[in-house]
């Protein structure tokens, strides 16, 4: 399963991965019934989530609602230590995920837009270096592992904090590396050599411990949150998160 799952992610299109495999997924979900995980998404118990990744992670994909440790942290976050399920919010999703889109569709208290430059999940077709709304215009943005992708991540953020309101706020994921400083070549285009040096096929750096600090120079503020450290160790354990993750919570700079 590992190898087969590998393989998928390594070559087919992510455009052709995000049609298909909510319907691969339904079958896989009725083979692992169980309950000794639970996704806080969806709310559905497995005996173990499925393994994903390039180099395949045990227990990390939710097969209902494909939602990954990353996912699930974010949405305990949001309901744990934010407003974002009661205040009357206008939320940006870039490169929005499938465990999310339906579920943020149908809060009432959300004017929620989607939107990326290929994504056949978002609704508005968007490049993140020039977002074509008006200054000052979001509460909320969320862009997860799509930095890594982009020609310039420091213009995107400078445009993620031109379009938050002042008090805004967002959650900007992307995989962070145990470098001492981001890898970085944009004279390096070839597909293979890219895998090679920063992870994946149509990624233009790797991250490394400098992300905050380098995202900050767009002047957006940026807040490395340890919030999986407040959870209970069993709870951890239920819903299969990295308990060494770091939320890159961000905020309207000046």
């Amino acid at each position: 399963m590992k190898s087969i799952i590998s393989f998928v992610i390594r070559y087919i299109p992510r455009p052709i991965l995000q049609t298909v495999s909510p319907l691969a997924m339904k079958i896989l979900s009725q083979l692992n019934r169980g309950k000794e995980v639970t996704c806080p998404v969806c709310d559905h118990s497995y005996q173990k989530f499925l393994p994903y990744g390039r180099i395949a992670r045990e227990n990390a994909l939710c097969p209902n609602c494909l939602a990954l440790e990353r996912h699930r942290l974010m949405w305990l976050f949001l309901k744990e230590k934010t407003n974002f399920f009661t205040a009357p919010l206008k939320v940006l999703h870039i490169a929005p995920e499938h465990c999310f889109i339906k579920r943020f569709e149908a809060l009432p208290n959300l004017n929620y837009t989607t939107a990326d430059i290929e994504s056949p999940l978002a609704k508005v077709k968007m490049d993140v270096h020039a977002i074509p709304f008006p200054d000052n215009t979001f509460d909320v943005v969320f862009c997860n592992h799509v930095l890594e992708h982009v020609d310039d991540d420091i213009l995107a953020c400078t445009e993620f904090n031109r379009v938050l309101k002042s008090d805004g706020w967002g959650i900007l994921q992307s995989p962070v590396y145990p470098l001492k400083a981001t890898l970085e070549d944009k004279a390096i285009t070839a597909p293979a050599e890219r895998e090679r040096l920063f992870g994946q096929r149509d990624h233009v750096r790797k991250f490394g411990k400098d992300y905050a600090t380098r995202l900050r120079r767009s002047g957006i503020q940026i807040e490395e949150n340890q919030f999986v450290k407040e959870i209970a160790a069993e709870k951890v354990r239920q819903y299969a998160l990295a308990p060494d993750e770091i939320l890159f919570i961000c905020r309207k700079g000046i």
